[in-house]
């Protein structure tokens, strides 16, 4: 029976969210599987991955064939070279501690990696922001300039309405005041 590590797609529509599977390669790709060996949700970024390294070594050691997309994540995850240094460890060319201490070295070096791409990602976010809050600043400094222009520009043409309404009213009563 041969057998594919590969993704089974769940989620919803434009929202994919994926399980990483052993399944028979004859199986539908949503149907039926041998062993579930990890999640894998691109939604987020950096993606999300979370994986049985160990059972994925067992499958890849048992002969399971990843798909290339499946091979990608394995390979992300240290998988690939798990399997790598466990071929060295069984022809005899490191012991066990070599093979553990060199893949311990690759996963804090990626892990490294990794932080720096969320550090910067968060760090582009926090300055696109801070922009964006300028910008609505300058947006509403100039929103505000402008109605206090217009406010000053009613008030001025009340004021000279007040004095035309009152400077006929001021020549009525000295017409009247001439006339008495």
């Amino acid at each position: 029976m041969p057998v594919k590590i590969r993704l089974q797609r769940h989620g919803k529509k434009g929202k994919p969210f994926y399980w990483i599977i052993a399944a028979d390669a004859r199986a539908k790709r949503d149907g039926k599987y041998l062993d579930k060996i990890g999640i894998y949700n691109p939604n987020t970024n950096p993606a999300t991955i979370e994986l049985d390294v160990d059972g994925a070594v067992k499958w890849l050691q048992n002969g399971a064939q990843p798909t290339d997309t499946a091979r990608a994540i394995l390979s992300y995850k240290g998988v690939l070279l798990k399997n790598h240094l466990a071929g060295g460890v069984r022809k005899g060319a490191l012991t066990e501690e070599q093979a553990e201490e060199k893949f311990q070295a690759w996963v804090n070096e990626k892990e490294g990696k990794v932080s720096d791409k969320k550090e910067t990602l968060s760090s582009a976010q926090e300055a696109a922001k801070a922009k964006a809050l300028e910008a609505e600043k300058e947006v509403n400094a100039k929103r505000e300039a402008a109605a206090n222009e217009a406010a000053t520009a009613a008030a001025d043409e009340a004021k000279a309405a007040e004095e035309a309404a009152a400077a006929p009213a001021e020549e009525a009563s000295t017409e009247e005041n001439k006339e008495a």
